[in-house]
């Protein structure tokens, strides 16, 4: 593409860095403010920006899992081996996100209910989203082996999943199935119905498949020459999308018996992705033109190890070890607990990325002489 190396992967990282923040403010403020602050607008402008980091890792995932497998496909790998790599990956993943559930099963026993080993979380779907996209990538490239055909693969993937999940969540509900079954479907849980709180494949995976579709775009040849331009295109079919979703929304008819545009309706899914495309566009400027060219970015540094710091904070936040008293604190007091919780994520993603790379020079020194020999 027709801009800095740095920028190509920068902003991709800066826009996990920003999802890590999001998240990091909505689950303090939730955690640690108490009494009146929780009915103040305050409070409800921080769980609005707490809608957007699930969507923005999903979206992510998908287009990171579009560059890896367009770099598989360059080096000529056949498509069976790009989709088991990629599938291994997203099992590896799903296999985190049972592991955290354990993790925070066991730190709150005895009182935390078995139910919660069951709960369907975003590593669960983001690990179960790279592992639908491998299988569909692979399906694709095993007959075109072209960009555009994944890419509009994904659109039509991404669709389909936002057209069924109304009637996934309502009448065509697959009550037969075991509640924890029926739980990755649209999030029932064991709670008798689906839950707005929880991270389903319905509608959750479109995100990553819309990613999916966004990556390979960028990827594409015209992409690659115009450059800047293409994420201009990006952020106004952004934009597009965000209208197209008003529209709908505001016609008098509608297809589905029960209709909840803020949780289950494609056009809120169509919003959404809007939203997230105009995000990208405005991250990638920053990181070529803007002070994302500065130097050392805390956002960047925190999506470079968005895993870690995602798994650690929540012990420091929600659990046993969290920092403040949960529900007592005023919005000074949290804001403040919101700071440390930021500061010292950042310290410990700097601490992992510089022994990765301490580990990694002494690896080579220890397999150097064999290699030599």
């Amino acid at each position: 593409m027709a801009s800095t190396g740095s920028s190509r992967l920068a902003y991709i990282d800066w826009m996990r860095g920003l999802a890590c923040v999001l998240m990091f403010q909505t689950h303090c403020y939730d955690s640690w403010l108490g009494g009146e602050a929780r009915k103040s607008t305050f409070f409800m402008w921080s769980q609005l920006g707490g809608t957007l980091p699930a969507p923005l890792f999903l979206f992510l995932a998908g287009i990171s899992f579009a560059l890896v497998t367009d770099k598989l496909r360059q080096k000529e790998l056949p498509a069976g081996r790009i989709a088991r790599t990629t599938i291994r990956r997203g099992a590896e993943i799903l296999g985190l996100g049972l592991l955290f559930r354990l993790q925070e099963y066991l730190i709150a026993f005895p009182w935390a209910p078995w139910t919660d080993l069951l709960r369907v979380d975003v590593l669960n779907t983001i690990g179960l989203s790279m592992m639908l996209m491998g299988g569909a990538c692979w399906m694709v490239l095993w007959h075109w082996r072209t960009r555009v055909a994944a890419g509009t693969t994904a659109v039509a993937i991404a669709l389909a999943i936002s057209l069924v999940t109304p009637l996934l969540w309502t009448t065509w509900r697959p009550r037969w199935l075991p509640w924890p079954v029926e739980s990755y479907v649209n999030g029932v849980h064991n709670l008798g119905e689906p839950q707005a709180w929880l991270f389903p494949i319905f509608p959750w995976t479109a995100f990553a498949f819309a990613g999916l579709a966004a990556g390979f775009f960028l990827q594409s040849d015209w992409a690659r020459r115009v450059g800047a331009a293409a994420f201009a295109v990006a952020g106004g079919s952004g934009v597009g999308l965000i209208f197209l979703s008003r529209w709908l929304d505001a016609r008098p008819q509608q297809i589905y018996p029960i209709y909840d545009y803020w949780h289950t309706s494609p056009e809120f899914f169509l919003a959404r992705v809007g939203l997230l495309l105009v995000i990208l566009a405005a991250v990638y400027a920053w990181c070529r033109w803007g002070a994302g060219q500065w130097g050392f970015s805390p956002l960047v540094q925190l999506g470079q190890t968005s895993l870690l710091v995602y798994w650690v904070h929540i012990e420091f936040v929600y659990g046993r070890l969290s920092i403040l008293h949960k529900r007592a604190n005023d919005i000074r007091t949290a804001s403040l607990g919101l700071l440390t919780i930021f500061l010292a994520m950042l310290v410990l993603s700097g601490l992992r990325t510089k022994w990765k790379g301490r580990g990694a020079e002494v690896w080579a020194r220890v397999c150097r002489p064999a290699s030599v020999g």
